[in-house]
């Protein structure tokens, strides 16, 4: 999913679509979302979606959902984050995606803080 390449009108619905689904989640959740997703410790999607948990363990993170394209998952305090296909594929955010995840995130805690 390279968000670079889409064009505008598309990254428009995927940017309506993350701002309804978006919401800040916990490791735990993320494990445990880990293991629906990949049910298989071997995978090696599995394993990469492990990796990217295990390598910002300590960061807030945020999941969001493009229905019937994608879930993300981003942290902010990295500027990382990975989409998945739910039983297809993973992969990671570019930098035009992580732009976007940003500016959302960002609104999303400006309006949690002004709150």
């Amino acid at each position: 999913m390279n968000y670079d390449d889409w064009p505008e009108d598309t990254m428009e619905v995927r940017r309506a679509a993350i701002r309804k689904t978006i919401r800040p989640v916990y490791y735990e959740e993320l494990k445990t979302l880990g293991e629906k997703r990949f049910p298989v410790a071997t995978d090696p999607w599995c394993i990469r979606f492990n990796e990217f948990l295990q390598t910002h363990k300590n960061s807030k993170f945020h999941h969001a959902e493009i229905p019937g394209v994608a879930e993300i998952i981003y942290c902010r305090e990295s500027e990382k984050g990975v989409w998945f296909l739910p039983g297809s594929g993973m992969g990671i955010i570019q930098p035009k995606g992580l732009k976007v995840l940003a500016e959302i995130v960002d609104a999303l805690i400006k309006v949690l803080v002004d709150t």
